[in-house]
C-alpha cells in the first residue's frame, strides 16, 4: 500500500481516523482526571510523552502535506478531506492544550523542548519531500510501512547525531 492508497483508504473509512483522533485527546482529559497534580511523575509523563508522539507525527505531517498539496501540486484548498487533512491538526492541537494543563512539557522525558521535536519531525518531513519532488527519492510509491521505518530511523538518527554535536 503506496502513501496515496493509505490516505485515500482513511479518507473512504471515515472510522479509522474518527477514533484514532478522538481518542487522543480523550486519552489526555482522562489521564488529566487522574493524575491531577502528579503529570511529572513516572507512570504519567511516559504517558504523556506516549500521546504527545502519538499525536504531533500525523498534525505535522497533515500540516506539510497540505502545503505541498496546495503549493506543489496546485491541489484547491476545496478539495480538503477533512478525516485526512484538518482532523490530525485539530486532534494534535487539542492533546496537546490538554496535556499542557496538567503538565509542563519540559517534565516529561524528551520534550524539553516541544519546538525542537515539531521542528525535526517538520524538517525532516520536509527533507522528504524535496527529495520526493525531485525525483531523488521516490517517497510516495514506497509501501507505508517502509516509510514509516524509514521515518523512524532517520528521526532517530538526527537526534543522536545533534546531541552528540551539541553536547
Amino acid at each position: 500500500m503506496t502513501l496515496g492508497q493509505f490516505i485515500e483508504h482513511m479518507g473512504n473509512n471515515a472510522f479509522y481516523p474518527l477514533f484514532y483522533f478522538f481518542i487522543l485527546p480523550v486519552a489526555a482529559l482522562l489521564a488529566n482526571f487522574m493524575a491531577k497534580g502528579e503529570g511529572h511523575l513516572s507512570p504519567w509523563c511516559i504517558f504523556y510523552s506516549v500521546l504527545i508522539y502519538l499525536s504531533v507525527i500525523p498534525g505535522i505531517f497533515s500540516i506539510l502535506l497540505n502545503l505541498y498539496h496546495v503549493f506543489f501540486e496546485k491541489r484547491s484548498i476545496y478539495d480538503m478531506n477533512m478525516m485526512v487533512d484538518v482532523l490530525p491538526l485539530v486532534s494534535m492541537l487539542l492533546t496537546l492544550f490538554l496535556i499542557k494543563k496538567n503538565v509542563d512539557f519540559k517534565d516529561i522525558p524528551g520534550f524539553g523542548k516541544l519546538t525542537g521535536f515539531v521542528g525535526t519531525i517538520a524538517g525532516l518531513m520536509l527533507i522528504f519531500f524535496v527529495l520526493d519532488k525531485m525525483h531523488l527519492i521516490v517517497f510516495s510509491y514506497l509501501p507505508i510501512q517502509w516509510l514509516a521505518l524509514t521515518l523512524v530511523i532517520a528521526f532517530f538518527v538526527i537526534r543522536f547525531m545533534t546531541k552528540k554535536v551539541f553536547t
